[in-house]
This record gives C-alpha cells, structure tokens and sequence, in this order.
C-alpha cells in the first residue's frame, strides 16, 4: 500500500478506527512532528480532541538514525542495555545525549502547546498516532510512560509497520491498529509518495485548528507532563 501524504494516510486510518466515532472518552494523541498530520484527520474524523505526545530517540554517537533508546517528555526513559553494550556506549554518553534530547523535547512542548495544557489522559481511551513506525523504540518507551497515566485503554495507529515490529508491539497495547504491515520494510518514507519533512510551524497550526473544534474539552484542567527523566524496564 502506497499513500499519497499523510493526509490521505490518516483518513484510511481513520476508517478502521470509526467504531470509536463520536465517543466522549476517546482523546487523539499524535507524535510529533510527522505524527500530528495523521493524527488530525483521525481526530476529525471521530470528532475526538487531539494533543500531543513527545517521545524522541536517543541516537548512536556518529550513527544518530540508530537508537539504543527513547525518551518521554515526561522523562520516561527506555535503554536498550544489549546495544550499549556492544557498541561501548558510556554511561557518560548516555546522560550527555539524553540531556540534549530533553532539551529539545522542552522546546517542542512550549512551542507546540502555546500555554494550552495537556489533556486529562487518566480513564480515557487512547489512540496513539504516528506516520509510521520502523524499529518501534520511541514508540515503545512513549506506551510505557502512558501506561503509568492510567487510560482505560490504549491503541496504537499507525498507517504502516513491518510485521516483526508490530509483533512486538502488539503485546503492549490493548489495541494495534495498522493499515499496512509488509514484510519488505526499509523505511517509512518508501510508502508514501509525499513524505517531506513536517515543520513546526505545521504542527503548531493543526493543534491550534483542533483546539478551536467542538471537540476540544475545554474545561478539561490537563495532566502535566514535565518532570526528570525515568527508566522505564
């Protein structure tokens, strides 16, 4: 399966999500930034609120596209130990990369919320949006800081996955939700004809757009999501 863009990736999604259409428990969480166009359709199509869910990689030193590990912004933080250890990576690295992850996380979360604050999660159902998903460590280290925000429920969408990574996912959801799961899997951005890259300034406009919908709780107080980091088993 090929998308055209985003876009047209979370309006297929949307459809096999449909049953949770106009429920007042359901939230749309997307991960930024490429996740956040997906998770808009999703949202407005099932006429749920939307907001964010910052989780980003920790990068091998001189192999960034590697991770050996995730963080939350909630500080919420997966190490794969197997890794490290065979790429010798210290634990001096680890802290040095994982400050600098932080810190852009910070900046994101103030840019991208413009003072709103985060939607109540606790006793909601959760539809965690990404563009995609490759080898799922963001992914996972981000179900695992939700899980501890207590949702009645939490489902992962994505509009493409390879088959092994779902496998391994789907054990920590209750729900997995993905278009396309091919065995041939190099990279996201091979199923989509559009791909390039979301900016900021576009996260920052469709959060804005989803704020003004009907949809969005306004007088929901939020949770915050700030605070140290956490490692996560």
């Amino acid at each position: 399966m090929i998308f055209t863009d985003r876009v047209q990736a979370g309006r297929q999604l949307a459809q096999e999500l449909r049953r949770y259409a106009g429920r007042k428990d359901v939230i749309v969480l997307g991960i930024p930034r490429g996740g956040v166009p997906v998770a808009f359709e999703v949202a407005s199509a099932l006429a749920a609120p939307l907001d964010i869910f910052l989780s980003r990689k920790l990068g091998v030193p001189g192999q960034e596209e590697l991770a050996f590990g995730a963080i939350t912004s909630g500080g919420a933080r997966v190490i794969d130990q197997d890794l490290v250890q065979e790429l010798n990576i210290s634990p001096e690295e680890i802290e040095q990369i994982t400050h600098g992850v932080e810190r852009e996380l910070a900046r994101r979360e103030r840019l991208y919320r413009s003072g709103r604050p985060a939607l109540k999660i606790e006793g909601k159902v959760v539809i965690l949006v990404d563009d995609g998903i490759a080898t799922g460590a963001s992914t996972r280290v981000a179900i695992k800081a939700l899980r501890q925000m207590k949702p009645s429920r939490l489902i992962l969408a994505v509009p493409v996955a390879p088959r092994s990574t779902c496998r391994k996912i789907e054990r920590e959801v209750d729900e997995l939700v993905c278009a396309d799961t091919p065995e041939l899997f190099y990279a996201i951005g091979q199923f989509y004809q559009d791909f390039s890259q979301v900016t900021d300034e576009e996260v920052v406009e469709l959060l804005h757009r989803a704020a003004k919908s009907p949809a969005w709780p306004r007088e929901s107080r939020g949770t915050e999501q700030g605070g140290a980091h956490r490692n996560v088993a």
